[in-house]
């Protein structure tokens, strides 16, 4: 049994993923930054990609250390995926995480792989740029572990 994982203290300038809880969004992950740290224990973050509903400038938000996680170390772009493996798919500003389902076809003179998402029970084509895997690697207020983040306690 492995020992209880201690809170993430993020500073301000950390760069974090956002897991949405959001129905339609659920499984995906969106970059932000920590711009201020709150004495309740939140955060107030920026997102990179997201806008504000009158798009006018980037969204922030107040959010609980247990809805982020450190930013991943992704490998963009390799030259080959196996079968089931997990990646990540780069979608509608964020990161969906899904898995291999098929070889690398060649369609409109680009490589594609399709992809099965376990929330959805889709499988999508994609080209191989919007793709990506995690790396394995370990943090010490938390940890990323066979293409897993391990959330603290």
């Amino acid at each position: 049994m492995r020992p209880p994982m201690k809170r993430v203290d993020y500073k301000v300038g950390d760069k974090v993923e956002v897991c949405s809880k959001e129905e339609g969004f659920v499984g995906s992950y969106f970059e932000a930054t920590i711009v201020s740290c709150l004495e309740s224990g939140k955060y107030v973050i920026r997102y990179k990609n997201l806008l504000k509903d009158d798009e006018s400038q980037l969204l922030m938000e107040t959010l609980l250390s247990k809805d982020l996680r450190p930013s991943q170390p992704r490998v963009r772009n390799p030259s080959k995926f196996q079968l089931n493996q997990k990646v990540d798919v780069f979608y509608k500003d964020g990161w969906w995480v899904g898995k291999i389902a098929s070889e690398k076809i060649l369609m409109e003179n680009n490589y594609y792989y399709s992809v099965y998402f376990d929330y959805t029970h889709q499988t999508i084509y994609y080209p191989v740029i919007k793709l990506g895997f995690i790396k394995s690697c370990f943090g010490e207020s938390g940890s990323w572990r066979h293409n897993s983040y391990i959330s603290p306690s």
